[in-house]
């Protein structure tokens, strides 16, 4: 029986490691915490899993909160105009619902599933030293999870990756109390030129259900406003200032908010990055990075936990397809790039939207008055792969606005 050790519990290697265990390997999960921490401890990620990525899941038996979580139903924009209104007010349905549950409750349970299933979880805080000692004993070893030491076995990736410095300064607050959108169940996204992006939607969290705010402030701007906060008190003063201040529509709705827990409460940036996929040990030994390791996006449309699904599927089919040969180099660049044919579409429409050009602006203005675009905009999210037919290129644009 093949070995595997999968270094990070989350989205990426706990969902890869099931897959492997139900195909017949022997599969070791590293994680620097317990489930108990993990669901005790504080918030990790505004997740918002799509159709797509949620059918990965439940394809190995993981969806375990189809009749708890709230359904996310679609996408609810609204650009505002500077004055207090909105430029723009228009929302869509998801062809396949979408769901967001607290990574704290996911992670744990899938946790204690996978040694359920037969795998086994080290807890350990993963150094190199470990990862040879890793290597030495097993037949792959994959990186999805790591510190700075780790981190720098993956070299950046100059030809692929557009920024070398964080786009946003980032907050979460989870919360409850937040009165619901009149027409149905939405990630409501809302763009203040300029300054950033609000968005927020319902979700499940150890507690229950709640609302997931996420905050993206443009860098030196008015809402690069968390790095002086200091409690879950002030942070949700602040969420809600941000709301008064930009997004008043949205601030009517909140104005009954608490925070879920103490613990439902995060802010910090992240440079996007996309790095080498083969990490070369001291010992001359190969490791493979995944997910968020070799391919990191800003969370503005919400990929990051999208991706590392689709990252444990694709790699998953590549390790099984490899039959009884060796998992060396080559074979790590060529599963990083079979995933890469999916992931640079999201790296490339994400970092657009970071930054928007014109003709993108019109298409989401146009959708207001044509309900084909806005249900095809909304859908992208599942698959970014068709903003490249129609969104990303100028041209294409016009073709698709002209009727062509």
């Amino acid at each position: 029986m093949r070995r595997i050790v999968i270094v990070g519990a989350g989205q990426a290697g706990l969902q890869l490691g099931v897959g492997l265990l139900d195909a017949g390997y022997q599969v070791t999960v590293v994680s620097s915490r317990s489930a108990e921490r993990i669901r005790d401890g504080r918030v990790m990620s505004g997740q918002c899993m799509f159709g797509s990525a949620l059918a990965r899941e439940r394809s190995l038996g993981l969806g375990f909160w189809d009749r708890e979580c709230p359904a996310v139903e679609g996408i609810a924009v609204r650009v505002a105009d500077g004055g207090g209104g909105t430029a723009v007010d228009w929302a869509a349905r998801f062809d396949l619902p979408a769901q967001a549950v607290d990574q704290r409750l996911k992670m744990s349970a899938w946790m204690a599933e996978f040694e359920r299933r037969g795998g086994r979880v080290e807890h350990a805080e993963a150094e190199v030293d470990d990862l040879e000692d890793y290597a030495a004993d097993a037949d792959l070893v994959v990186v999805a999870a790591g510190k700075a030491e780790i981190a720098k076995l993956f070299p950046r990736d100059d030809s692929r990756s557009a920024h070398d410095a964080p786009q946003r300064a980032l907050a979460l607050t989870y919360v409850r109390g937040l009165r619901e959108l009149p027409d149905f169940p939405a990630v409501s996204f809302n763009v203040i030129p300029g300054v950033g992006e609000y968005f927020v939607f319902p979700g499940l969290t150890t507690n229950g259900p709640c609302d997931i705010m996420v905050f993206e402030g443009v860098p030196g701007g008015p809402m690069d406003c968390w790095d002086d906060v200091r409690g879950p008190a002030e942070h949700l003063a602040r969420s809600k200032w941000v709301l008064d201040t930009f997004v008043p529509w949205e601030a009517a709705r909140a104005g009954d908010v608490s925070l879920t827990d103490d613990n439902g409460i995060l802010a910090g940036r992240l440079a996007p990055t996309v790095r080498h996929p083969v990490g070369v040990l001291p010992s001359g030994a190969p490791v493979l990075g995944m997910a968020d390791v070799v391919v990191l996006n800003d969370p503005i449309t919400g990929q990051g936990s999208n991706n590392a699904g689709k990252c444990a599927a694709s790699y998953l089919r590549s390790i099984v397809e490899h039959g009884d040969r060796p998992f060396d180099a080559e074979f790590m660049r060529e599963a990083f790039e079979v995933y890469w044919d999916y992931a640079r579409f999201v790296t490339d429409w994400t970092n657009a939207l970071l930054d928007p050009s014109p003709h993108m602006l019109e298409l989401i203005g146009a959708a207001g008055g044509n309900k084909r675009i806005a249900r095809r905009f909304v859908n992208g999210f599942d698959d970014p792969r068709d903003f490249h037919l129609w969104f990303m290129d100028a041209d294409a644009a016009a073709g698709y606005l002209g009727g062509r």
